[in-house]
């Protein structure tokens, strides 16, 4: 019995002989970094098939091109989400103690920097003091201290003993309460575009956990197999 499997473009391989018995069969792999080509021989046939629906492939086989680009994709892949992990696990750690918070902006007042719906990123004014320039999140108060609302608006003015001025970028006139320190919540220094018309910041807090555990437990069962 003669054969020719055929392997690549130019090339192939010829089987001689005959089976001594009648259920044999023998799987055939020729692999390089051009890819891979298999074969099943039976003693009546030969069947084009893939090396892994029969085998484990060993260790020191040769990878072809198209697996070593699917395994720096995943490489990468597995350190951007460590990185976002670990990005994600700081900020609930920030939150839960206080440094920083979120907030979902609900008006035009700061167009085109910042959009309703998007959420601005706010650290503890301890630890982040507001200056001139800033964008702060401050409780607006009646005149009997009672608090009204909280408003995102830039510091255009003032200072902190005296009060600052501030203003939406997008109003036309200053605010009329000048909030101090004790009044400002935070101080953005970041603004993620349109999150907030998907999730809020409770909900933010409470998924950060759960996505972060899902990373994890997925990349353990990848590593497993």
């Amino acid at each position: 019995m003669k054969r020719d499997i055929f392997v690549g473009d130019h090339d192939d391989i010829r089987i001689e002989g005959e089976s001594q018995f009648p259920d044999s069969k023998v799987l055939i792999t020729v692999s390089n970094v051009m890819g891979e080509k298999s074969a099943l021989i039976t003693p009546d046939q030969v069947i084009p098939s893939k090396a892994k629906m029969f085998v484990q492939a060993p260790k020191e086989r040769v990878v072809t091109g198209g697996q070593a680009k699917k395994r720096k994709a995943t490489e990468i892949v597995k350190y951007v989400g460590y990185l976002l992990s670990a990005i994600l696990i700081s900020f609930s750690i920030a939150s839960a103690t206080g440094a920083i918070k979120a907030r979902v902006v609900l008006t035009g007042s700061m167009v085109p920097t910042i959009n309703p719906g998007d959420v601005v990123i706010l650290a503890n004014p301890k630890y982040t003091p507001p200056h001139i320039g800033s964008i702060v999140a401050y409780t607006a108060r009646r005149f009997d201290g009672t608090a009204v609302a909280t408003f995102t608006h830039r510091i255009i003015g003032g200072d902190a003993s005296s009060g600052f001025i501030v203003k939406g970028d997008a109003n036309p006139s200053p605010d009329i309460q000048r909030p101090r320190i004790s009044d400002i919540s935070g101080v953005q220094i970041l603004t993620i575009r349109y999150l907030g018309k998907v999730v809020t910041p409770k909900s933010l807090i409470i998924l950060v956990p759960v996505l972060v555990g899902f990373w994890f437990i997925s990349d353990a069962l990848k590593s497993e197999r």
